[in-house]
């Protein structure tokens, strides 16, 4: 599997930033080793993915500039010496870092400072994007002399929204990398169900499909959520032993050596068959999803689509007593929100949640769409209208908390829309989510990569049954 795009990708991304943000230097910090418990025994590397997507190279401790002004672009690292070549083997020069990626001028990682200095001294505009990393932040600190807790509030706006509109909308390459690795997702979904018998450790099939991912030559693209208490929506505890007619929550995507991401969820039956009960609460969360991605096309806002999920919920749950009333006078109230208290879904690429380290609002928000501070609705990560190129994932669920039920039912909070005597009866019940990944194309959608994970009530009970 290819580690980078050809070169002129790269070139071509740079000039397109240089065209949104007009003038001044562009500074993109790529990230350094993290120590996990003592300096030389270093977290997994993962490279910035801002600095990936207009650099492309996956070293630590390089920084990338673009000199707007001037029609130049520099490459900020260190050669290695014979103690590294010890460790590491042999490795490409800055220069030759540089060449692959299109990049004309190098330097030495000591000499960024210097030029920056000159430029700020200059009266030159810097622009740099809010960084996440403690040391990062820190370089940044020493760099501009700002200090680490106000480097959000300093960061470019501009180069921030030029950057997400670059990178929202997918071109070709992207797209049919991100259809090839869609395979080893379906590879760790299609596993997982088969190994969801009584008796297993949830811990077993997590290290097994993580296993998958980095057989691949990638790993998750996140840490993996594989649990049968669903309700937590971001459980990342495997110690429980599997329980026959439990349901488990599988959401778990893989990352490829070129740090895109896939990102799917699906709830199975722990022996094979779902009860009646299961039956119900999956069948509504299915039409949910199955109707907001029939919607789901260019002009259209995402919050549309949310609200549309989130209102054939409410007809479903109406329909089996958990709801009452009018589910339109319900939806509005955001009594759903109960059961479904989270956004649809959000963007994906080089970020399982796209571009979220330059903000969220920055990503799912824009003039005209402003965040709702209604319950649940708050949560939407993404908001705004779709477009040809958007990558976004579809993820409704239905949840029974037990917290939140008694919160809800102490407060009498849409009390008129909640039969809290018929979901009492779900408490233990968990939680069932649906996630599939969705390219928005010219005239609609459509699911990424050519296999689907299988996701019908038969199909799912069909394929446990005969593993």
């Amino acid at each position: 599997m290819e580690t980078m795009f050809q070169k002129q990708i790269y070139l071509e991304r740079r000039q397109k930033l240089s065209e949104r943000v007009e003038s001044g230097i562009i500074l993109l910090m790529g990230n350094v080793e993290a120590p996990m418990n003592y300096p030389a025994n270093t977290f997994s590397f993962r490279q910035d993915s801002s600095f990936l997507y207009f650099f492309g190279l996956q070293l630590p401790g390089l920084a990338g500039l673009i000199d707007i002004d001037n029609g130049k672009t520099y490459l900020f690292g260190n050669d290695i010496d014979i103690d590294d070549i010890i460790w590491m083997g042999p490795q490409l020069s800055i220069y030759e870092l540089a060449e692959k990626v299109g990049v004309e001028n190098t330097a030495s990682s000591d000499k960024l400072q210097e030029f920056l200095k000159d430029a700020s001294e200059g009266g030159r505009k810097i622009h740099f994007i809010p960084p996440y990393r403690a040391e990062n932040k820190l370089m940044l600190e020493q760099l501009f002399s700002i200090p680490a807790a106000s480097l959000k509030e300093k960061a470019s706006v501009g180069l921030i929204k030029a950057i997400v509109a670059l990178r929202s909308t997918k071109d070709k390459y992207e797209i049919a990398h991100l259809d090839e690795i869609q395979d080893i997702g379906f590879e760790m979904h299609t596993a997982a169900i088969k190994m969801a018998k009584p008796g297993v450790y949830e811990r077993t099939i997590a290290g097994y499909i993580e296993g998958i991912a980095m057989s691949h030559g990638g790993g998750v693209s996140f840490p993996v959520i594989l649990t049968q208490h669903g309700e937590t929506l971001h459980n990342h505890e495997h110690g429980n032993l599997l329980q026959h007619n439990n349901l488990l929550l599988v959401d778990a995507g893989f990352e490829s050596a070129m740090c895109y991401a896939t990102d799917h969820t699906r709830t199975i039956p722990v022996g094979g068959k779902f009860t009646q009960k299961q039956r119900e609460i999956y069948q509504i969360v299915l039409n949910a999803k199955n109707v907001a991605t029939a919607a789901i096309k260019p002009g259209i806002p995402y919050k549309n689509i949310h609200l549309l999920a989130a209102g054939q919920m409410a007809i479903g749950l109406t329909e089996l007593g958990l709801m009452k009333g009018d589910p339109k006078e319900a939806l509005a109230a955001g009594a759903h929100a109960l059961f479904f208290p989270h956004g649809l879904g959000h963007m994906m690429g080089l970020d399982v949640h796209d571009m979220e380290d330059l903000g969220e609002n920055y990503v799912g928000y824009d003039e005209e769409i402003q965040r709702s501070e209604q319950f649940g609705l708050a949560y939407l990560r993404f908001a705004r209208k779709l477009q040809p190129g958007f990558v976004v994932t579809a993820e409704p669920g239905i949840y029974f908390i037990p917290a939140l039920i008694d919160k809800w039912q102490n407060e009498k909070t849409n009390e008129q829309f909640i039969n809290f005597d018929k979901v009492n009866e779900y408490r233990n019940f968990g939680g069932i989510r649906l996630e599939d990944d969705i390219l928005v194309t010219e005239t609609g959608c459509r699911l990424l990569g050519k296999k689907i994970i299988p996701i019908d009530i038969e199909n799912i009970e069909s394929v446990m049954q005969n593993c």
